[in-house]
């Protein structure tokens, strides 16, 4: 997948399982797709962590992201018999993943009595930092992208947590490559700012937990 600019570097990542095993999954697919209800359950299971972390830093709650995750497994049960594996299955997923968001975001808008503010105009130039996890815990942080515009949350998530490259986000959110950017860059600035103006740091790897 393409790196188009540093990331991010939360505990979002570090908390999640150990990393998915491609070619397990791969075998799991062709059983579940074949009416294998246990491989479709270990799927599931598998992939579930991941699913409602990227729902709980999409749509900024539990009980949105609890919504969005149920929908997102039934989507891709359903979906699942299309699966063609031109992609790996876990990126499918997160495809599958962001859409439930999406929809959950529309409904809470809906609900919602004013609308977001535009506040994108003119495209910034994407040199944004990492922000140093030694100041931002995963509470502080989760926090800082709740109070997000949905907008940027969305893009920011999409590209630091999914790790999606920019054309798969412009793909997802059905939105020019420029405004990805745009939104990408204005997210990092206001959560910098949220978290106190952290300086930049070169990107290091997530320390895994156990």
């Amino acid at each position: 997948m393409g790196r188009n600019s540093p990331p991010i570097q939360t505990q979002a990542t570090a908390r999640y399982p150990e990393p998915i095993d491609a070619a397990a999954d791969a075998e799991l697919v062709v059983a579940a797709q074949g009416g294998d209800e246990a491989a479709l359950d270990v799927l599931l299971r598998t992939h579930y962590d991941r699913v409602y972390a990227l729902c709980r830093r999409i749509t900024g709650n539990d009980a949105d992201a609890a919504d969005a995750a149920q929908d997102a497994l039934i989507a891709i049960v359903r979906g699942l018999p299309r699966f063609d594996g031109r992609s790996s299955f876990a990126t499918w997923v997160y495809r599958v993943t962001s859409n439930a968001c999406l929809d959950e975001l529309r409904r809470r808008r809906r609900r919602a009595v004013p609308g977001l503010p535009d506040h994108e105009g003119s495209e910034p130039a994407d040199t944004t930092a990492p922000i140093d996890t030694t100041v931002a815990d995963r509470l502080t942080l989760d926090e800082a992208l709740a109070r997000l515009p949905d907008d940027y949350r969305l893009a920011v998530v999409l590209r630091d947590v999914a790790d999606f490259d920019y054309a798969e986000i412009a793909s997802v959110l059905d939105i020019p490559p420029g405004t990805v950017r745009s939104r990408i860059a204005r997210g990092r600035a206001a959560l910098a700012a949220s978290l106190g103006g952290n300086r930049a740091h070169p990107p290091r790897r997530p320390t895994p937990q156990p």
